[in-house]
């Protein structure tokens, strides 16, 4: 049993719930994105289109540091060893430390204070994700 007395299936369960709480994040982190790109850029005609601009385009670029994160608590859920409590506890406090708005910050913290301004479907989500969070332990 993990150092922390949780068993192989609650750590599975805590990773898995904040991997889709970020995914949601996620999805509403890129409509708005996407919203605010139509408005002061062009609109967008395609999925395909705003699958190229997601990858390549600098105006999306701070939310590849989100998807990264997230396919880190993937590759740790299907690695061959289970995750033990010290890694959900590292991957929580991760997530705690990225979604950290901050006004004066750079990169991810400073685009998603940017972004909970601006759309009030953004701070919904942040809402949501902190309070999954904090069921999380």
């Amino acid at each position: 049993m993990p150092a922390n007395g949780s068993s192989p299936e609650s750590i599975q369960q805590r990773l898995t719930e904040l991997r889709n709480g970020l995914l949601g994040l996620h999805k509403t982190l890129l409509e708005s994105e996407r919203s605010t790109y139509e408005r002061d850029i062009a609109r967008i005609t395609s999925s395909t289109e705003l699958l190229k601009l997601v990858l390549y385009d600098s105006w999306f670029a701070w939310l590849h540091e989100l998807s990264e994160f997230v396919v880190l608590i993937d590759e740790t859920l299907d690695a061959k060893e289970p995750p033990g409590g010290i890694d959900a506890e590292r991957l929580i406090e991760q997530a705690w430390d990225l979604l950290a708005p901050d006004e004066m910050g750079t990169g991810f913290a400073r685009r998603y204070f940017e972004a909970l301004q601006r759309d009030p479907d953004v701070v919904l989500a942040h809402a949501r994700t902190r309070k999954m969070m904090e069921g999380l332990g």
